[in-house]
């Protein structure tokens, strides 16, 4: 019996060849993008989870109070860790103290290789439960090791053995293989991690970190720690509360230091915090992009919904006579049903098709490495019940719709489905339109910000500066020899270093007094140490006073501060006046430089202050000769360097193409919007196109006879079309409110945002009106020119 409902199946499909044509194509692409939004959401929800320890792995974090705002951070003093490890060690299995993860220069002879690495104590990769390959998770135990990664390792050392062998970090400490780790993965927070280094190490040889060991007010350090096999976060978390707070010098006490950690499995989705509450993050858009995924996959089942049951008309009389002859409504069911997983089974093989053949285009855009797991037989379980599901969803209705005729009336000619009968496919195409507009607005919305952003004034010229890092300590001392031959071979126009580069802000202090200042007051200053030229290599523009400059010994002593520092001091004609920092010296201002936008460009710019120091600075920023090209001044600077600096290799970065990095999440999903946006319009466009088709075909005697009384054929366009679009329109004032609530609350998210403008909503409007004019205007022209006597001829 099975075996015969396919058979005929397969004939209803062929016999009908536009209308299996429609439904297999609008459902092929309703579950590709079902299915790349499924390996999208596996690899997001399945972040960090190479880690064996994930669930009970944390990183170390702290929430202080000021100025009535809780902010949160994961920067930590490095007193701290000795703190936990003594007094709280019984909470803990194992605990690191690390330095941020960054570039540094590793060396084998005269092979200089940048790698990604970061320094950390000798439990660190018990912590992150590294795969060895070599050696064991004990090789940080040694304080001059280092750990590699496969690829890394591979680099340096091709096929020879890496153990044992050395290698010097940043020119300047030698340092054993003791280790080779595989590669971590992609969807992992520590994928560009290449090496690891002993905290140790870190500690002995940069001298400023001698200091750090007591200063419990300098958060400059993370740390990562395991939690007991009996205990769990929250019972932790009340006991390590307080052992910031609780060592702090007296007149620290007021920003309520508390100390928590912040498991592993919520740093990649959950990582937004707002005064001290954890307020979601990326889990918003895997939410988003799951509704996204089901609504698209619904759009196509509502194709096939509509056009199944508005051929009924066509097979009234088979249902009829299988009725008249014994066939029971279960069968029937049965037989409709088996039609349905036909197509749907098709329409999978041709998903997975352009699965294949979109993945590489969604990896790239998505920043991500997936791959369809032909050879997993858990792919294949979830992919057959995933088609069998989507089969009786798009079939359930027809089947029950097309099983409920009556013999008698079907067979005595008297069965029309009537006006009542053709609710429900109004309602499904509504819903279809509904979600397209709706998908529409949000991708012009997205386009807007990102586009009202990046249009933000920056305050400098982004164009043609080159920011080069400071790996190594041959850099230094090295600035006056660079700089002059470098304007002599005129490939730059200026030259200048800063303590961070000018896209990032990595330093922040507090501690300053100046004259009115309110004594409840909490300093926080974004603080660059900067040398002459500066303002004049980046092109920042001075709103009063003036730049540092050589022909004033005094500047040594003096400081810059920006636009937003005015408004945070409450200061008036600041140029001339005095700021106290902690117990150092006096420094006067003797300029206000207009706002820069150095951290996220969705904020207001921080309060921030510049202060002239050849010694505290990590880049190097080039102004290119606009006059050459970019090619050639590049070559120059190039040779300079490797001659000047040999022991480091020439890495650059464009300070124009930072910036714009700043803007990868929000385009991405900018970018996965329209996709979808657009294939959801276009099903939705299958299904109205298809039925247009039948309507027109239904009244093809009607048209006929309007024909002949008179109708033109732009009447008979206006007639077949008027009611698509009605429901469109419909669609669109359900659409509207719905996508203006859900995206006023997402630009809530940022603080320099667009409002949502009306004319957004009459353009998405009238996009679909015309998008719907254009497909039902095909099949309506075409009835209208038919020749009458042919649709006439058997009356």
């Amino acid at each position: 019996m099975i075996q015969n409902y396919f058979k005929i199946a397969w004939r209803n499909l062929l016999k009908n060849k536009q209308f299996s044509t429609i439904n297999i194509g609008g459902l092929a692409m309703g579950m590709a993008v079902a299915m790349l939004i499924g390996f999208w959401l596996l690899d997001e929800l399945t972040y960090d989870r190479y880690h064996k320890n994930y669930d009970r792995v944390a990183r170390i974090m702290q929430k202080q109070t000021a100025n009535g705002q809780i902010y949160t951070g994961e920067s930590l003093p490095m007193p701290l860790g000795e703190e936990l490890k003594t007094h709280y060690g019984d909470n803990f299995k194992y605990l690191a103290m690390a330095s941020w993860q960054g570039d540094n220069i590793l060396s084998r002879g005269n092979d200089h290789q940048k790698k990604n690495g970061i320094y950390i104590d000798k439990d660190g990769p018990k912590i992150l439960s590294l795969k060895m390959v070599k050696g064991s998770l004990n090789g940080l135990n040694d304080p001059r090791s280092i750990l590699l990664s496969s690829s890394a390792a591979k680099a340096f050392f091709a096929d020879q053995d890496p153990m044992g062998q050395i290698l010097k970090i940043d020119n300047s400490h030698e340092v054993k293989v003791t280790g080779v780790f595989e590669d971590l993965p992609y969807n992992t927070t520590f994928r560009d991690l290449e090496f690891l280094a002993p905290w140790d190490l870190y500690v002995t040889t940069e001298p400023w970190l001698k200091n750090a060991q007591t200063q419990w007010g300098n958060n400059s350090f993370q740390a990562f720690a395991q939690i007991n096999d009996h205990t769990d976060f929250a019972t932790v978390n009340k006991h390590i509360l307080h052992s910031k707070l609780n060592r702090v010098p007296d007149e620290d006490k007021k920003y309520n230091s508390e100390i928590f950690l912040f498991p592993m499995k919520d740093w990649h989705l959950h990582s937004n915090w707002k005064n001290g509450v954890q307020t979601g993050g990326l889990i918003e858009y895997v939410r988003m992009f799951a509704v996204i995924g089901a609504f698209v996959l619904l759009l196509a089942c509502i194709n096939f919904m509509n056009l199944s049951t508005a051929r009924s008309e066509k097979r009234a009389k088979e249902v009829g006579i299988r009725k008249t002859v014994g066939s029971v409504r279960g069968q029937l069911i049965g037989q409709f049903l088996c039609e349905s997983l036909l197509v749907a089974f098709i329409a999978f093989f041709f998903a997975l098709l352009f699965t294949q053949l979109l993945l590489p285009w969604f990896n790239r855009v998505a920043q991500k490495q997936m791959n369809i797991p032909w050879g997993n037989a858990g792919f294949w379980m979830v992919c057959l019940l995933f088609t069998v599901i989507t089969g009786l969803l798009a079939g359930s209705y027809p089947a029950l719709f097309l099983s409920s005729f009556k013999p008698v009336k079907v067979l005595k000619g008297t069965f029309k489905a009537g006006k009542l009968a053709g609710l429900p496919r109004k309602a499904l195409v509504v819903t279809q339109f509904t979600v397209s507009v709706a998908l529409i607005i949000g991708t012009i919305i997205v386009y807007q910000q990102i586009q009202h952003t990046k249009n933000r004034p920056v305050g400098y010229d982004r164009s043609g500066l080159v920011m080069i890092a400071m790996s190594t300590p041959e850099f230094y001392g090295k600035y006056d020899i660079l700089r002059t031959e470098l304007k002599q071979k005129g490939a730059i126009t200026e030259m200048a270093e800063s303590s961070s580069p000018l896209t990032a802000v990595w330093s922040n202090s507090g501690g300053f007094d100046w004259e009115g200042k309110d004594p409840n007051l909490d300093t926080d200053f974004a603080t660059f140490w900067v040398t002459h030229d500066y303002g004049k290599t980046v092109g920042f523009e001075m709103a009063e006073g003036r730049d540092f400059s050589r022909d004033f010994p005094t500047d040594s002593s003096a400081i810059l501060i920006n636009e937003a520092a005015i408004d945070f001091m409450n200061l008036k004609n600041p140029v001339g006046k005095t700021i106290r920092w902690g117990n150092s010296e006096n420094f006067t201002i003797i300029g206000v430089v207009k706002n820069m936008v150095a951290s996220s460009p969705f904020k207001p710019v921080k309060q921030a202050v510049y202060l002239l120091n050849y010694g505290n600075v990590n880049w190097i920023t080039l102004r290119l000769n606009p006059a050459k090209s970019t090619k050639e001044s590049l070559a120059v600077v190039e040779n300079v360097f490797k001659r000047v600096i040999p022991s480091a290799p020439f890495d650059y970065k464009f300070a124009d193409e930072e910036y714009a990095a700043k803007f990868a999440q929000e385009e991405r999903v900018g970018t996965l919007a329209t996709f979808f946006a657009g294939l959801a319009i276009l099903i939705s466009c299958l299904g109205l196109f298809g039925l247009a088709s039948f309507v027109a075909e239904q009244r093809t005697k009607e048209i006929g006879i309007r024909k002949i009384v008179g109708a033109s054929v732009f009447n008979l366009w206006q007639l077949l079309s008027k009611d698509f679009v009605l429901l469109v329109l419909i669609a669109c004032l359900i659409s509207i409110p719905l996508a203006y609530y859900y995206l006023n609350g997402w630009l809530q998210g940022y603080e320099y945002r667009i409002s949502i403008r009306w004319w957004v909503f009459a353009l998405s409007v009238a996009g679909a009106v015309l998008v719907t004019l254009v497909t039902v205007s095909f099949q309506a022209i075409k009835a209208a020119l038919a020749n009458p006597v042919k649709s006439l001829r058997t009356e």
